[in-house]
Protein backbone atom coordinates (compact mmCIF):
# COMPACT_ATOMS: atom_id res chain seq x y z
CA UNK A 1 0.00 0.00 0.00
CA UNK A 2 1.28 3.76 -0.52
CA UNK A 3 3.06 5.52 2.35
CA UNK A 4 1.63 8.78 3.48
CA UNK A 5 4.15 11.53 5.34
CA UNK A 6 3.33 14.21 7.29
CA UNK A 7 5.55 16.68 9.75
CA UNK A 8 5.42 17.20 13.28
CA UNK A 9 6.62 19.54 16.15
CA UNK A 10 10.40 19.63 16.58
CA UNK A 11 11.32 17.82 19.51
CA UNK A 12 13.96 17.71 21.59
CA UNK A 13 14.90 14.69 22.05
CA UNK A 14 13.68 11.88 20.01
CA UNK A 15 14.76 8.31 20.96
CA UNK A 16 15.54 4.92 19.43
CA UNK A 17 14.96 1.74 21.38
CA UNK A 18 12.37 0.79 23.97
CA UNK A 19 14.41 -1.51 26.23
CA UNK A 20 15.16 -0.28 29.95
CA UNK A 21 17.81 2.20 29.09
CA UNK A 22 15.48 4.24 26.35
CA UNK A 23 12.67 4.14 28.31
CA UNK A 24 14.71 5.39 31.71
CA UNK A 25 16.23 8.20 29.49
CA UNK A 26 12.94 8.81 28.27
CA UNK A 27 11.33 9.31 31.73
CA UNK A 28 14.22 10.84 32.94
CA UNK A 29 14.36 13.33 29.78
CA UNK A 30 10.63 14.11 30.15
CA UNK A 31 10.93 14.92 33.90
CA UNK A 32 13.47 17.48 33.41
CA UNK A 33 10.62 19.29 31.12
CA UNK A 34 12.23 18.09 27.73
CA UNK A 35 9.38 17.04 24.72
CA UNK A 36 10.51 13.33 23.79
CA UNK A 37 9.35 10.96 21.84
CA UNK A 38 10.64 7.31 21.31
CA UNK A 39 9.95 4.45 18.69
CA UNK A 40 10.76 1.29 19.45
CA UNK A 41 10.27 -1.68 16.57
CA UNK A 42 8.27 -4.31 18.45
CA UNK A 43 6.91 -4.30 22.01
CA UNK A 44 8.51 -3.21 24.81
CA UNK A 45 11.24 -4.80 26.25
CA UNK A 46 11.00 -7.32 23.70
CA UNK A 47 14.31 -8.22 22.98
CA UNK A 48 17.43 -7.73 25.54
CA UNK A 49 15.09 -6.08 28.40
CA UNK A 50 13.30 -8.98 28.81
CA UNK A 51 15.89 -11.87 29.06
CA UNK A 52 17.94 -10.98 31.68
CA UNK A 53 18.94 -13.34 34.55
CA UNK A 54 16.05 -10.55 36.31
CA UNK A 55 18.44 -9.25 39.12
CA UNK A 56 18.95 -6.30 40.43
CA UNK A 57 22.54 -7.01 42.02
CA UNK A 58 25.86 -5.19 42.09
CA UNK A 59 27.90 -8.24 40.40
CA UNK A 60 30.14 -9.46 43.07
CA UNK A 61 32.19 -11.36 40.08
CA UNK A 62 32.71 -8.14 38.08
CA UNK A 63 35.07 -7.32 41.33
CA UNK A 64 37.41 -10.36 39.90
CA UNK A 65 37.84 -7.61 36.78
CA UNK A 66 38.59 -4.58 38.75
CA UNK A 67 35.36 -2.89 37.69
CA UNK A 68 34.80 -1.51 41.44
CA UNK A 69 33.26 1.86 39.94
CA UNK A 70 30.35 -0.63 38.54
CA UNK A 71 29.89 -2.62 41.44
CA UNK A 72 29.69 0.23 43.46
CA UNK A 73 27.03 2.26 41.26
CA UNK A 74 24.89 -1.02 41.54
CA UNK A 75 25.27 -1.73 45.03
CA UNK A 76 24.07 1.56 46.16
CA UNK A 77 21.06 1.61 43.43
CA UNK A 78 19.56 -1.91 44.34
CA UNK A 79 18.15 -0.07 47.78
CA UNK A 80 17.21 3.39 45.73
CA UNK A 81 15.71 0.95 43.09
CA UNK A 82 13.85 -0.94 45.95
CA UNK A 83 11.98 2.06 47.83
CA UNK A 84 10.87 3.19 43.88
CA UNK A 85 9.33 0.23 43.02
CA UNK A 86 8.70 -2.93 45.95
CA UNK A 87 5.55 -4.61 43.95
CA UNK A 88 8.52 -5.35 40.85
CA UNK A 89 11.55 -6.01 43.09
CA UNK A 90 12.25 -7.94 46.77
CA UNK A 91 14.92 -8.63 48.64
CA UNK A 92 16.75 -12.40 47.76
CA UNK A 93 19.46 -13.99 49.62
CA UNK A 94 22.23 -15.80 47.56
CA UNK A 95 23.62 -18.73 48.84
CA UNK A 96 27.13 -19.88 47.79
CA UNK A 97 28.44 -22.90 48.18
CA UNK A 98 32.41 -23.37 49.26
CA UNK A 99 34.10 -26.56 47.98
CA UNK A 100 35.86 -27.66 50.61
CA UNK A 101 37.31 -31.04 48.54
CA UNK A 102 40.51 -29.26 47.27
CA UNK A 103 42.30 -28.52 51.02
CA UNK A 104 45.19 -29.99 51.92
CA UNK A 105 45.76 -30.25 55.75
CA UNK A 106 48.82 -28.67 57.42
CA UNK A 107 50.34 -25.61 58.36
CA UNK A 108 53.52 -26.35 56.36
CA UNK A 109 54.74 -23.66 53.19
CA UNK A 110 53.74 -26.21 50.87
CA UNK A 111 49.97 -26.92 52.05
CA UNK A 112 49.47 -23.34 52.24
CA UNK A 113 50.55 -22.27 49.06
CA UNK A 114 48.52 -25.38 47.44
CA UNK A 115 45.58 -24.45 49.45
CA UNK A 116 45.64 -20.61 47.81
CA UNK A 117 46.56 -22.51 44.06
CA UNK A 118 44.39 -25.20 43.82
CA UNK A 119 41.22 -23.47 43.58
CA UNK A 120 42.23 -21.26 40.75
CA UNK A 121 43.82 -24.54 39.05
CA UNK A 122 40.24 -26.09 39.45
CA UNK A 123 38.48 -22.88 38.18
CA UNK A 124 37.23 -21.97 41.58
CA UNK A 125 37.78 -18.78 43.80
CA UNK A 126 39.65 -19.57 47.18
CA UNK A 127 37.57 -18.66 50.48
CA UNK A 128 40.22 -16.10 51.11
CA UNK A 129 39.31 -14.15 47.67
CA UNK A 130 35.24 -15.28 48.30
CA UNK A 131 35.12 -13.53 52.14
CA UNK A 132 36.89 -10.36 50.73
CA UNK A 133 34.53 -10.05 47.34
CA UNK A 134 31.62 -10.54 50.46
CA UNK A 135 33.23 -7.95 52.70
CA UNK A 136 33.30 -5.35 49.93
CA UNK A 137 30.23 -6.29 48.62
CA UNK A 138 28.77 -5.59 51.99
CA UNK A 139 30.30 -1.82 52.55
CA UNK A 140 31.11 -0.56 48.70
CA UNK A 141 26.70 0.21 48.57
CA UNK A 142 26.25 1.60 51.82
CA UNK A 143 23.07 -0.62 53.30
CA UNK A 144 20.63 0.43 54.85
CA UNK A 145 17.75 -2.26 54.24
CA UNK A 146 19.47 -5.19 52.96
CA UNK A 147 21.00 -7.76 55.59
CA UNK A 148 25.08 -8.60 55.60
CA UNK A 149 27.01 -11.39 54.77
CA UNK A 150 26.43 -14.31 57.17
CA UNK A 151 28.00 -18.08 57.40
CA UNK A 152 25.48 -20.97 56.31
CA UNK A 153 26.17 -24.66 57.77
CA UNK A 154 24.87 -26.64 55.14
CA UNK A 155 24.63 -30.33 56.83
CA UNK A 156 21.69 -28.81 59.40
CA UNK A 157 20.36 -25.65 57.50
CA UNK A 158 17.20 -26.10 54.06
CA UNK A 159 20.32 -24.46 52.44
CA UNK A 160 21.98 -28.11 52.35
CA UNK A 161 19.36 -29.97 51.53
CA UNK A 162 18.73 -30.05 48.26
CA UNK A 163 22.50 -30.32 47.77
CA UNK A 164 25.37 -32.40 47.36
CA UNK A 165 26.35 -33.91 50.51
CA UNK A 166 29.88 -32.70 49.79
CA UNK A 167 29.08 -29.42 50.62
CA UNK A 168 29.16 -28.50 54.27
CA UNK A 169 29.76 -24.66 54.49
CA UNK A 170 28.22 -21.51 52.40
CA UNK A 171 28.23 -17.66 52.51
CA UNK A 172 24.47 -16.35 52.42
CA UNK A 173 25.44 -12.63 50.96
CA UNK A 174 22.15 -10.15 49.84
CA UNK A 175 20.81 -8.96 46.33
CA UNK A 176 17.09 -8.49 44.78
CA UNK A 177 14.93 -9.42 42.36
CA UNK A 178 13.26 -7.63 39.30
CA UNK A 179 10.50 -8.37 36.68
CA UNK A 180 12.55 -6.86 34.44
CA UNK A 181 10.12 -6.36 31.43
CA UNK A 182 7.38 -5.05 33.80
CA UNK A 183 10.07 -2.33 34.66
CA UNK A 184 10.22 -1.41 30.90
CA UNK A 185 6.40 -0.84 30.94
CA UNK A 186 6.33 1.27 34.30
CA UNK A 187 9.08 3.55 33.19
CA UNK A 188 7.32 3.82 29.76
CA UNK A 189 4.36 4.40 31.19
CA UNK A 190 5.69 7.12 34.24
CA UNK A 191 7.21 9.01 30.95
CA UNK A 192 3.53 8.92 29.03
CA UNK A 193 2.12 10.31 32.40
CA UNK A 194 4.79 13.14 32.30
CA UNK A 195 4.42 13.91 28.61
CA UNK A 196 6.20 11.75 26.57
CA UNK A 197 5.05 9.96 23.11
CA UNK A 198 6.14 6.55 23.36
CA UNK A 199 5.51 4.70 19.51
CA UNK A 200 6.11 0.82 19.58
CA UNK A 201 6.14 -1.32 16.71
CA UNK A 202 7.36 2.10 15.25
CA UNK A 203 10.65 1.14 12.56
CA UNK A 204 13.21 4.22 11.93
CA UNK A 205 13.66 3.95 8.40
CA UNK A 206 16.18 6.26 8.07
CA UNK A 207 17.28 9.83 9.82
CA UNK A 208 19.42 12.60 8.51
CA UNK A 209 21.02 15.49 9.52
CA UNK A 210 19.01 19.07 7.75
CA UNK A 211 19.21 22.56 9.48
CA UNK A 212 20.40 21.78 12.79
CA UNK A 213 18.24 18.92 13.41
CA UNK A 214 17.26 15.37 12.81
CA UNK A 215 14.80 14.23 10.54
CA UNK A 216 13.76 11.17 11.65
CA UNK A 217 11.83 9.13 8.89
CA UNK A 218 9.52 6.07 11.00
CA UNK A 219 7.21 3.83 9.84
CA UNK A 220 4.45 2.22 11.53
CA UNK A 221 4.44 -1.62 11.11
CA UNK A 222 1.02 -2.18 11.72
CA UNK A 223 -0.54 0.50 9.19
CA UNK A 224 2.70 1.03 6.69
CA UNK A 225 2.31 4.44 7.00
CA UNK A 226 5.65 6.45 7.54
CA UNK A 227 6.10 10.09 8.95
CA UNK A 228 9.15 12.39 9.78
CA UNK A 229 9.67 13.02 13.41
CA UNK A 230 12.25 16.30 13.71
CA UNK A 231 14.23 16.42 17.23
CA UNK A 232 17.17 18.93 18.43
CA UNK A 233 19.16 15.61 19.32
CA UNK A 234 18.93 11.78 18.80
CA UNK A 235 19.40 9.15 21.46
CA UNK A 236 20.40 5.52 20.12
CA UNK A 237 19.67 3.46 22.72
CA UNK A 238 18.99 0.29 20.26
CA UNK A 239 20.63 -2.55 22.15
CA UNK A 240 21.61 -5.08 20.07
CA UNK A 241 20.87 -2.85 16.68
CA UNK A 242 22.71 0.28 18.26
CA UNK A 243 25.50 -0.59 15.70
CA UNK A 244 23.06 -0.96 12.75
CA UNK A 245 21.31 2.51 13.80
CA UNK A 246 24.99 4.16 14.00
CA UNK A 247 25.86 3.02 10.34
CA UNK A 248 22.76 1.81 8.68
CA UNK A 249 20.38 4.24 9.67
CA UNK A 250 22.28 7.35 10.26
CA UNK A 251 25.39 6.76 8.44
CA UNK A 252 27.53 7.98 10.69
CA UNK A 253 31.45 7.09 10.75
CA UNK A 254 32.23 5.94 13.72
CA UNK A 255 35.15 3.64 15.17
CA UNK A 256 32.87 2.39 18.10
CA UNK A 257 31.33 -0.65 18.13
CA UNK A 258 29.12 -3.07 20.41
CA UNK A 259 29.62 -6.74 20.95
CA UNK A 260 27.02 -8.80 20.89
CA UNK A 261 26.92 -11.26 24.07
CA UNK A 262 24.39 -14.43 24.48
CA UNK A 263 22.86 -15.14 27.92
CA UNK A 264 21.03 -18.08 27.92
CA UNK A 265 18.42 -19.67 30.68
CA UNK A 266 16.34 -22.37 31.27
CA UNK A 267 13.19 -22.86 33.96
CA UNK A 268 12.90 -26.33 35.20
CA UNK A 269 10.47 -27.62 37.86
CA UNK A 270 10.88 -26.80 41.05
CA UNK A 271 14.20 -28.20 42.17
CA UNK A 272 13.81 -27.29 45.93
CA UNK A 273 11.47 -25.32 48.47
CA UNK A 274 12.84 -22.66 50.55
CA UNK A 275 13.01 -19.14 48.51
CA UNK A 276 16.71 -18.70 48.36
CA UNK A 277 18.98 -18.53 45.55
CA UNK A 278 22.28 -20.66 44.78
CA UNK A 279 25.47 -19.00 43.48
CA UNK A 280 27.58 -21.89 41.88
CA UNK A 281 31.07 -22.01 40.62
CA UNK A 282 32.14 -23.95 37.81
CA UNK A 283 35.60 -25.63 36.93
CA UNK A 284 35.87 -23.24 33.72
CA UNK A 285 36.06 -19.99 36.10
CA UNK A 286 32.36 -19.09 35.04
CA UNK A 287 29.12 -18.68 37.47
CA UNK A 288 25.87 -19.65 37.32
CA UNK A 289 22.65 -18.84 39.45
CA UNK A 290 19.65 -21.13 40.73
CA UNK A 291 16.79 -18.98 41.64
CA UNK A 292 13.25 -19.94 42.49
CA UNK A 293 10.96 -18.47 40.04
CA UNK A 294 7.09 -18.66 39.57
CA UNK A 295 6.18 -20.09 42.44
CA UNK A 296 6.81 -23.89 40.85
CA UNK A 297 10.04 -23.76 38.99
CA UNK A 298 13.40 -22.78 39.18
CA UNK A 299 15.72 -20.55 36.99
CA UNK A 300 19.36 -21.31 36.10
CA UNK A 301 21.63 -18.94 33.95
CA UNK A 302 23.69 -17.76 32.42
CA UNK A 303 25.99 -18.46 29.45
CA UNK A 304 28.26 -15.94 28.06
CA UNK A 305 28.73 -16.95 24.17
CA UNK A 306 29.32 -14.16 21.41
CA UNK A 307 26.48 -13.45 19.05
CA UNK A 308 27.60 -11.97 15.88
CA UNK A 309 24.12 -10.90 14.36
CA UNK A 310 20.82 -8.76 15.75
CA UNK A 311 18.85 -10.06 13.26
CA UNK A 312 19.48 -13.39 14.55
CA UNK A 313 17.00 -14.05 17.21
CA UNK A 314 18.29 -15.54 19.91
CA UNK A 315 18.06 -19.15 21.57
CA UNK A 316 19.11 -21.50 24.04
CA UNK A 317 20.72 -23.93 21.97
CA UNK A 318 20.61 -27.66 22.93
CA UNK A 319 24.61 -27.02 24.16
CA UNK A 320 23.92 -24.48 26.02
CA UNK A 321 20.76 -26.03 27.56
CA UNK A 322 23.02 -29.27 28.82
CA UNK A 323 25.87 -26.97 30.00
CA UNK A 324 23.75 -25.18 32.28
CA UNK A 325 22.61 -29.16 33.26
CA UNK A 326 25.44 -30.14 33.99
CA UNK A 327 26.69 -27.39 35.51
CA UNK A 328 24.06 -27.29 38.11
CA UNK A 329 24.41 -30.95 38.58
CA UNK A 330 27.42 -30.81 39.84
CA UNK A 331 25.81 -29.50 42.81
CA UNK A 332 22.49 -30.85 43.72
CA UNK A 333 21.52 -33.84 44.52
CA UNK A 334 18.70 -35.04 42.06
CA UNK A 335 19.81 -35.11 38.46
CA UNK A 336 18.40 -32.40 36.02
CA UNK A 337 17.44 -33.90 32.95
CA UNK A 338 16.78 -32.07 29.47
CA UNK A 339 12.83 -33.11 30.19
CA UNK A 340 12.94 -31.33 33.48
CA UNK A 341 13.39 -27.95 30.73
CA UNK A 342 10.06 -26.60 30.54
CA UNK A 343 11.08 -23.11 28.88
CA UNK A 344 14.33 -21.64 27.81
CA UNK A 345 14.93 -18.21 26.54
CA UNK A 346 18.03 -16.51 25.41
CA UNK A 347 18.99 -12.28 25.46
CA UNK A 348 21.62 -11.00 23.57
CA UNK A 349 24.00 -8.20 26.04
CA UNK A 350 24.67 -5.14 23.47
CA UNK A 351 28.19 -4.63 25.73
CA UNK A 352 30.60 -1.78 24.59
CA UNK A 353 33.66 -3.69 22.63
CA UNK A 354 36.41 -3.31 24.67
CA UNK A 355 38.05 -5.95 23.17
CA UNK A 356 38.37 -8.20 26.03
CA UNK A 357 39.55 -11.61 24.88
CA UNK A 358 36.07 -13.41 25.98
CA UNK A 359 32.50 -12.72 26.26
CA UNK A 360 32.80 -13.68 29.84
CA UNK A 361 35.42 -11.39 30.19
CA UNK A 362 33.96 -8.04 28.20
CA UNK A 363 32.83 -5.32 30.42
CA UNK A 364 29.10 -4.88 31.98
CA UNK A 365 29.90 -0.90 32.19
CA UNK A 366 28.03 1.60 29.91
CA UNK A 367 29.49 4.17 27.93
CA UNK A 368 28.00 6.99 26.39
CA UNK A 369 29.46 8.30 22.76
CA UNK A 370 28.29 11.83 21.53
CA UNK A 371 28.83 12.64 18.10
CA UNK A 372 28.40 16.19 16.86
CA UNK A 373 30.52 16.27 13.94
CA UNK A 374 27.81 16.87 11.48
CA UNK A 375 25.58 19.35 13.12
CA UNK A 376 22.62 17.39 15.21
CA UNK A 377 24.11 15.58 17.92
CA UNK A 378 23.66 11.88 18.41
CA UNK A 379 24.25 10.05 21.99
CA UNK A 380 25.18 6.24 21.36
CA UNK A 381 24.46 3.92 24.36
CA UNK A 382 26.42 1.05 24.47
CA UNK A 383 26.31 -1.74 27.49
CA UNK A 384 24.51 -1.49 30.26
CA UNK A 385 22.97 -3.30 33.27
CA UNK A 386 19.90 -3.20 34.21
CA UNK A 387 20.67 -2.77 37.96
CA UNK A 388 22.21 0.61 36.65
CA UNK A 389 19.51 1.92 34.05
CA UNK A 390 18.56 5.05 36.32
CA UNK A 391 22.19 5.68 36.63
CA UNK A 392 22.83 5.57 33.17
CA UNK A 393 19.78 7.80 32.00
CA UNK A 394 21.34 10.62 34.54
CA UNK A 395 24.69 10.11 33.05
CA UNK A 396 23.07 10.65 29.54
CA UNK A 397 21.01 13.85 30.59
CA UNK A 398 25.34 15.06 31.89
CA UNK A 399 25.45 14.45 27.83
CA UNK A 400 22.35 15.79 26.83
CA UNK A 401 22.96 18.83 29.18
CA UNK A 402 25.68 20.11 26.89
CA UNK A 403 22.75 21.40 24.51
CA UNK A 404 20.50 22.03 26.46
CA UNK A 405 22.00 23.78 29.29
CA UNK A 406 18.95 24.95 31.46
CA UNK A 407 18.00 21.51 31.90
CA UNK A 408 16.97 20.69 36.04
CA UNK A 409 18.88 18.52 37.66
CA UNK A 410 18.30 14.94 38.55
CA UNK A 411 15.07 13.97 39.95
CA UNK A 412 14.03 10.21 40.04
CA UNK A 413 15.90 8.96 42.65
CA UNK A 414 13.09 7.14 44.71
CA UNK A 415 10.42 8.45 43.10
CA UNK A 416 8.03 5.63 42.77
CA UNK A 417 7.13 3.94 39.65
CA UNK A 418 3.33 3.61 38.78
CA UNK A 419 1.96 1.32 41.69
CA UNK A 420 4.86 1.06 44.06
CA UNK A 421 3.69 4.14 45.90
CA UNK A 422 3.86 1.94 49.32
CA UNK A 423 6.88 1.02 51.61
CA UNK A 424 8.75 -1.86 50.86
CA UNK A 425 7.84 -3.62 54.48
CA UNK A 426 3.90 -2.91 53.70
CA UNK A 427 3.95 -5.23 50.36
CA UNK A 428 2.00 -8.08 52.99
CA UNK A 429 -0.43 -5.70 53.88
CA UNK A 430 -1.18 -4.46 50.42
CA UNK A 431 -1.55 -8.58 49.54
CA UNK A 432 -3.99 -8.89 52.61
CA UNK A 433 -5.81 -5.79 51.72
CA UNK A 434 -6.79 -6.94 48.23
CA UNK A 435 -7.60 -10.27 49.40
CA UNK A 436 -10.43 -8.20 51.57
CA UNK A 437 -11.60 -5.78 49.44
CA UNK A 438 -11.87 -8.74 46.74
CA UNK A 439 -13.16 -12.02 48.46
CA UNK A 440 -13.41 -14.00 45.26
CA UNK A 441 -9.85 -14.15 44.85
CA UNK A 442 -7.62 -16.91 45.39
CA UNK A 443 -4.68 -15.98 47.90
CA UNK A 444 -2.50 -17.04 44.91
CA UNK A 445 -4.25 -14.66 42.26
CA UNK A 446 -4.06 -12.06 45.15
CA UNK A 447 -0.29 -11.64 45.41
CA UNK A 448 0.61 -12.25 41.45
CA UNK A 449 -1.89 -8.96 40.83
CA UNK A 450 -0.09 -6.81 43.55
CA UNK A 451 3.16 -8.31 42.39
CA UNK A 452 2.31 -6.94 38.79
CA UNK A 453 0.51 -4.05 39.83
CA UNK A 454 1.06 -2.89 43.11
CA UNK A 455 -1.52 -0.11 44.43
CA UNK A 456 -2.76 -0.56 40.86
CA UNK A 457 -4.61 -3.70 41.27
CA UNK A 458 -7.58 -2.18 42.43
CA UNK A 459 -8.05 -0.04 39.63
CA UNK A 460 -8.07 -3.01 37.12
CA UNK A 461 -10.77 -5.15 39.29
CA UNK A 462 -13.01 -1.81 39.74
CA UNK A 463 -16.46 -3.16 41.32
CA UNK A 464 -16.16 -7.05 40.58
CA UNK A 465 -17.60 -9.01 43.27
CA UNK A 466 -16.64 -12.10 41.45
CA UNK A 467 -14.47 -14.19 38.63
CA UNK A 468 -17.52 -13.27 36.31
CA UNK A 469 -17.45 -9.88 36.74
CA UNK A 470 -14.04 -9.97 35.55
CA UNK A 471 -15.04 -11.06 31.93
CA UNK A 472 -13.44 -13.71 29.82
CA UNK A 473 -11.10 -16.52 31.31
CA UNK A 474 -8.39 -17.29 29.48
CA UNK A 475 -6.73 -19.67 32.09
CA UNK A 476 -4.55 -19.30 34.80
CA UNK A 477 -6.81 -16.38 36.53
CA UNK A 478 -6.17 -14.26 33.24
CA UNK A 479 -9.27 -12.48 33.21
CA UNK A 480 -10.69 -10.18 30.05
CA UNK A 481 -10.55 -6.96 32.62
CA UNK A 482 -6.85 -7.51 32.97
CA UNK A 483 -6.43 -7.77 29.41
CA UNK A 484 -8.06 -4.66 28.46
CA UNK A 485 -5.94 -3.01 30.64
CA UNK A 486 -3.19 -4.05 29.65
CA UNK A 487 -3.76 -3.20 25.97
CA UNK A 488 -5.14 0.31 26.99
CA UNK A 489 -2.54 1.15 29.71
CA UNK A 490 0.78 -0.97 29.03
CA UNK A 491 1.06 -0.85 25.42
CA UNK A 492 0.34 -4.63 25.06
CA UNK A 493 -1.40 -5.94 21.51
CA UNK A 494 -0.21 -9.76 21.32
CA UNK A 495 -0.99 -12.39 23.48
CA UNK A 496 2.91 -13.00 23.61
CA UNK A 497 3.54 -9.30 24.91
CA UNK A 498 0.54 -10.66 28.06
CA UNK A 499 2.23 -14.03 28.49
CA UNK A 500 5.74 -13.51 28.08
CA UNK A 501 6.51 -10.10 29.13
CA UNK A 502 3.65 -8.67 31.25
CA UNK A 503 3.47 -11.54 32.95
CA UNK A 504 4.95 -15.03 32.42
CA UNK A 505 1.62 -17.12 32.83
CA UNK A 506 3.19 -18.93 29.24
CA UNK A 507 4.82 -21.01 31.92
CA UNK A 508 0.83 -21.92 32.90
CA UNK A 509 -1.57 -21.86 29.84
CA UNK A 510 -1.24 -23.96 27.13
CA UNK A 511 -0.96 -23.46 23.51
CA UNK A 512 -4.63 -23.31 22.41
CA UNK A 513 -5.23 -21.04 25.18
CA UNK A 514 -2.37 -18.66 23.99
CA UNK A 515 -4.14 -19.12 20.72
CA UNK A 516 -7.74 -17.80 21.65
CA UNK A 517 -6.01 -14.85 23.78
CA UNK A 518 -4.38 -13.80 20.69
CA UNK A 519 -7.24 -13.95 18.87
CA UNK A 520 -9.46 -12.47 21.12
CA UNK A 521 -6.94 -9.15 21.59
CA UNK A 522 -6.93 -9.42 17.77
CA UNK A 523 -10.82 -9.27 17.23
CA UNK A 524 -11.23 -6.36 20.23
CA UNK A 525 -7.96 -4.24 20.02
CA UNK A 526 -10.18 -1.82 18.51
CA UNK A 527 -13.07 -1.65 20.28
CA UNK A 528 -11.11 -1.81 23.24
CA UNK A 529 -8.10 1.06 22.50
CA UNK A 530 -11.70 3.57 20.87
CA UNK A 531 -12.89 2.61 24.10
CA UNK A 532 -10.06 4.36 26.18
CA UNK A 533 -9.71 7.35 23.53
CA UNK A 534 -13.17 8.03 24.14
Amino acid sequence: MPHSQTSEDVRDLFVIGGGINGCGIARDAVGRGLTVTLAEMSDLASATSSASTKLFHGGLRYLEYFEVRLVREALIERETLLRAMPHISWPMRFVLPYHNDMRFEGSTPTSKLLNVIMPWLKGRRPAWLIRFGLFMYDNLGGRKILPATTTVDLRSGPEGAPLDDKFAKAYEYSDCWIEDSRLVVLNARDAVARGAQIMTRTKVIKADRVDDLWEVIVEDLDTNETKVVRARMLINAAGPWVGDIIHQKLRVNSTEDVRLVRGSHIVTRKLYDHDKCYFFQGTDGRIIFAIPYETDFTLIGTTDADHEDPSVSPICTDEERDYLINFANGYFKSTIKAEDVVWSYSGVRPLYDDGASSATAATRDYTLKVDNTGGAPVLNVFGGKITTYRRLAESAMDKVKAYFPDLPDKWTAGVALPGGDFEVSAFDTKVAELSHDYAFLTSAHALRLVRAYGTEAPTILGTAQSYTDLGKDFGANLYEAEIVWLMRNEFARTAEDVVWRRSKLGLRLSADQISALDEWMQANRADVLRTDAA
